[in-house]
């Protein structure tokens, strides 16, 4: 117990030291863990808001549709509620196909015909002002924001203005924009939103021989055996033209509206990972020379090997755990209105499986030990009395280097050298710059794919799955700059501080600080070069990877964007920290040093 309680205080002690640094680890690792576990996540909580949905509306275990309404398509449905396998039925209903307008939209629309209050089956749970009544319509809540209807506001129906009484959910019908199920004439269905009319008010649309469909809505004794019931009844939709969709089947259309975003968010999550461990790994080989001191210390006062490693991992690991409950718990709150784009479900609670709490674990635990271990065991490898003398390391010298070197600029000298000195550290950040230029390059390759329009006449509603799509692909590639940018911070700032006697050295004998400024900013713009050459040819395999054959490839010139973009960003993040470090002191420096 009484180890526990000194690794305890050594690591509480150690973050007092250094909040920014134990900022910057929580900020990469929750990004990624975040990312990751929405991205496992979408599936599972697409299919607990349906059936949260499905419960509060009672929603059908079968879905019939025939197309008119003449007597023998209401015999055909009629016979299929006295089989023995349902229990209830709600209808048949009729489903009228035309058009609606709104705030100068226009989209294709089915208007089904509702009484004054909802069946057995099927009831649409109102969210917003009332159900349907004379003179009024009500409008699936997904159809509604996409089309920007509100309570109160006025739909033209089949030509007809008419006022919103109120803005449902159900289940009866796939999410907008799938409420058609079956076309016209039983042909195939378009998008299109859902738009419940009194009984009274659809005689119109009767009276223009407007294209319907007959509805039926069947519960099951055994909801799971619908399948079964749709299966058995083939001879049925032969003998009559007609279509059943099963609630399960509705329930994996509804889950394709995410099929753009899931990957975008798996594949983005490994993605801001790379950088996670590229930026903890620059703050652990930061501090290398720090901890193989504090080894020596520990060592002197008697610690064994096993404590000393528990000290200086338990700090990272701590992070990461803190960095990975953080993750999962914005998960949790963003997964449903992610899971629900079109807001045509309920919203409720879609917390993360244990599956995916435990992908997110390890890979935050992954993160932590393997950027940290390589500088742990190099300081438990130092003698005791070398790492308390905490001595410089000897460069090497080579001539021919040397006389090549001295025809070069003094900034860009200074850069090569500290590029020299620490060559992993310019392939990490090589690695931040090329996974950056990944996601921007995906972005662009997206945005440039064409999308399907829902909509009717001369304007149109835009392709819920494709929008949601890309913002999701927008939400990841903002994450990735960002923590890109945090890690060419924190690699200026971590290579200024140990380059403070090379610089104070070389401001001695005539550099000035513009050139010490030059140097420190060089040292992390020849990296960026090949790691911003190498994110195209990689964003654009990774697009082309996930994407269908047909997909548009964006202009040369385009793609050159991200690469030519890097530069710039690297050289205007590092014209700070850089120059802060160049305006340092000479005899500060030095006397530091030197006691």
């Amino acid at each position: 117990m009484g180890r526990v309680v000194v690794v305890l205080r050594l690591v509480v002690a150690d973050l007092r030291r250094r909040p920014a640094q134990a900022a910057m680890m929580l900020l990469a690792i929750t990004a990624a863990t975040a990312t990751l576990s929405l991205g496992m996540s979408l599936r599972g909580a697409t299919d607990a808001l349906y059936l949260h949905t499905r419960a509060a509306t009672t929603g059908p275990d079968v879905v019939a549709l025939a197309p008119g309404i003449d007597r023998a398509t209401s015999s055909a449905l009629a016979s299929l509620t006295r089989e023995p396998e349902v229990a209830a039925h709600g209808g048949p209903y009729r489903q009228y196909y035309t058009t609606a307008t709104a705030h100068g939209l226009t989209s294709a629309a089915v208007v089904q015909g509702a009484g004054a209050a909802p069946g057995p089956v099927d009831r649409p749970l109102v969210t917003s002002g009332t159900w349907v009544r004379p003179g009024g319509v009500v409008v699936e809540r997904g159809f509604a924001s996409a089309m920007g209807v509100r309570v109160g506001d006025r739909v033209t129906v089949a030509g007809r203005s008419l006022p919103v009484a109120g803005i449902a959910v159900t289940t009866a019908h796939t999410i907008y924009p799938g409420a058609q199920m079956m076309g016209p004439g039983g042909g195939p269905s378009d998008y299109s939103g859902l738009v419940w009319m009194s009984e009274a008010d659809t005689r119109v649309l009767a009276a223009a021989h407007v294209p319907v469909t007959s509805l039926l809505y069947l519960k099951l004794r055994d909801p799971a055996a619908a399948p079964d019931f749709v299966a058995s009844r083939r001879h049925f939709s032969e003998e009559h033209p007609t279509n059943f969709f099963t609630w399960q089947f509705m329930a994996e259309q509804d889950a394709g509206m995410l099929r753009e975003s899931q990957p975008v968010l798996v594949v983005g999550s490994w993605l801001l990972g790379l950088l996670a461990v590229g930026g903890v790994a620059t703050l652990a080989a930061g501090r290398a020379t720090e901890q193989t001191r504090r080894v020596g210390l520990l060592k002197a006062v008697g610690a064994t090997p096993g404590l000393i490693t528990a000290v200086l991992l338990a700090e990272y690991l701590a992070l990461a755990l803190i960095a990975d409950a953080l993750g999962l718990a914005i998960a949790r709150l963003a997964a449903p209105d992610l899971a629900n784009p079109t807001a045509s479900l309920l919203s409720a609670a879609a917390g993360p499986s244990g599956d995916t709490i435990a992908a997110t674990t390890f890979l935050a635990l992954a993160v932590a030990v393997l950027t940290t271990l390589g500088p742990a065991r190099r300081a438990l490898r130092t003698e005791t009395v070398t790492a308390l003398a905490d001595g410089a390391r000897r460069p090497g010298h080579r001539a021919r280097l040397n006389r090549l070197s001295a025809l070069l600029p003094t900034s860009l000298l200074l850069g090569l050298r500290l590029i020299a000195r620490r060559p992993g550290r310019a392939v990490l950040h090589a690695w931040s710059i090329a996974v950056m230029v990944i996601g921007a390059t995906a972005l662009l390759m997206a945005r440039v794919q064409p999308d399907y329009d829902y909509g009717l006449g001369s304007s149109h509603l835009g392709n819920v799955r494709s929008e949601q799509g890309h913002r999701v692909l927008l939400g990841v590639a903002v994450a990735l700059a960002v923590l890109a940018a945090v890690n060419i911070v924190t690699i200026t700032w971590t290579t200024a501080l140990e380059a403070r006697p090379v610089m104070a050295v070389a401001r001695t004998l005539g550099a000035t600080p513009g050139q010490i400024t030059a140097g420190l900013s060089a040292a992390q713009l020849l990296p960026t070069l090949p790691g911003a050459v190498a994110g195209v040819p990689l964003g654009m395999f990774l697009v082309l990877f996930f994407s269908p054959p047909n997909v548009v490839v964006p202009p040369a010139w385009s793609l050159l964007v991200p690469a030519l973009a890097a530069p710039l960003a690297t050289a205007a993040l590092t014209a700070l920290p850089a120059r802060l470090a160049a305006r340092r002191s000479i005899a500060r420096t030095l006397s530091a040093e030197g006691a």
